[in-house]
């Protein structure tokens, strides 16, 4: 099987682990506490780059720029990143300041201007001072490198809410040649599919062509990113950028075949890896809820009841209650858009502690509410939904709601 030729390698470096890339992450004095707000991602050479954006109408200025890059320019090499201030709802000064950012690592590190790859993350609606962004690309450039420590530091850096970092790293091997995928991500909350409020940077030694990069890209988002939800908003700035520099030396993947499967369904690996630690770390959240839908009719019908009952305050809440409050999943079923036979549901929960069955045929079984409480006190908590229609099924994850995430949203400017 194809997994079986994917290397998942924990704690083996994230971006940095590819062959080619460097990064860092530091301090450029937009956060008040001036803690590290700024990375850097670079690679020794030009890459091809693949990326998918935010469908909310109102874009922040660092996703109108790099939309730009991806869409219209041969390829990328560096990307800044910052958090503290999403440079978002701030009119042409926000554009502006993305060109003078690109211009002024440009500069220091003698690439092109439309080569550099921006992202932010923070408030809505405050303007990036452009002195700090200058500064600290200037300081923090000569401190670029390939080591686990660096990659750590650039994973540091981009976090807002989040309360520990996410990064991952795999490796195939295409026609003998090892090839390596590193990735880290940002996201906690403002978390809703299509995309979810993230930041993800993926660097690849791949060497394949800019079409099939996106194609691949494009092709894992939907399943991952877009499955994932923690409080129904969505973001202005949601970006996942893919950079391959090629320098593993396989042979060039240019179209479709076993090759560009094996690499789509690594990148896969990588991308529902990240959704899954956002969901998980999803702010005030206490366990990571999945919920997978099993026995559909078609993939789409299985994807929009497991997005319905993942995004459902009332599940979430009744996770968080380790309350095996089962009709909360049947009303979320009942009011998504998927057509079902409500009358033969089979409802299971799962985690660490073991399996139990809720339902059978839509109604309640008589279930050990201790063992079921139990089974909901783990750290990762799994509804399984089956409504014997088919062969289809689908994955969303999400996280359950804690009074927490009303303490952090009402303070987030503070």
């Amino acid at each position: 099987m194809i997994m079986e030729k994917i290397q998942v390698r924990p704690g083996e470096g994230g971006v940095t682990a590819p062959t080619g890339f460097q990064a860092i992450g530091g301090s450029a004095g937009i956060k008040k506490n001036h803690t590290k707000d700024m990375a850097l991602i670079y690679s020794v050479v030009p890459c091809v780059a693949a990326g998918t954006f935010t469908t909310n109408q109102v874009k922040a200025a660092p996703v109108r720029w790099d939309r730009n890059i991806i869409y219209n320019h041969p390829s990328a090499q560096l990307v800044v990143v910052n958090s503290g201030i999403a440079n978002a709802a701030t009119g042409k000064e926000g554009d502006e300041i993305c060109r003078l950012t690109a211009e002024a690592a440009a500069e220091t590190l003698g690439i092109p201007a439309d080569s550099v790859l921006l992202g932010s993350t923070g408030v809505i609606g405050q303007q990036l001072p452009i002195d700090k962004m200058r500064e600290g690309i200037s300081r923090l450039a000569p401190l670029l490198s390939n080591s686990r420590e660096a990659a750590s530091s650039a994973e540091q850096a981009i976090m807002t809410t989040d309360t520990r970092p996410k990064e991952v790293c795999v490796t195939i091997k295409i026609g003998g040649t090892e090839v390596t995928i590193g990735g880290m991500c940002k996201g906690a909350g403002m978390i809703h599919p299509n995309m979810c409020t993230m930041l993800s940077f993926i660097t690849t030694d791949c060497l394949i062509s800019k079409k099939m990069l996106q194609k691949a890209l494009s092709a894992s988002v939907g399943a991952t990113y877009n499955m994932i939800s923690v409080d129904g908003d969505m973001s202005t700035n949601d970006t996942c950028l893919v950079l391959a520099n090629g320098l593993a030396g396989n042979e060039e993947i240019t179209e479709t075949g076993e090759a560009y499967d094996l690499f789509a369904a690594a990148l896969l690996e990588v991308n529902r890896t990240l959704a899954k630690m956002i969901a998980g770390d999803g702010e005030g959240a206490s366990r990571l809820f999945e919920v997978k839908v099993i026995h559909a009719k078609d993939y789409d019908q299985a994807r929009t009841l497991a997005k319905s009952v993942v995004e459902s305050n009332l599940t979430k809440a009744a996770i968080f209650g380790r309350d095996a409050n089962w009709g909360r999943i049947l009303c979320a079923m009942g009011y998504s858009s998927a057509k079902f036979n409500v009358d033969t549901v089979d409802l299971y929960f799962q985690s660490s502690a073991g399996r139990i069955q809720i339902t059978k045929d839509s109604v309640a079984l008589d279930y050990s509410e201790d063992e079921a409480t139990k089974i909901l006190s783990e750290d990762a908590v799994t509804a399984v939904i089956d409504i014997k229609m088919g062969s289809a099924e689908a994955t969303a994850w999400g996280c359950d709601l804690t009074y927490d995430y009303v303490k952090i949203n009402a303070d987030y400017r503070s």
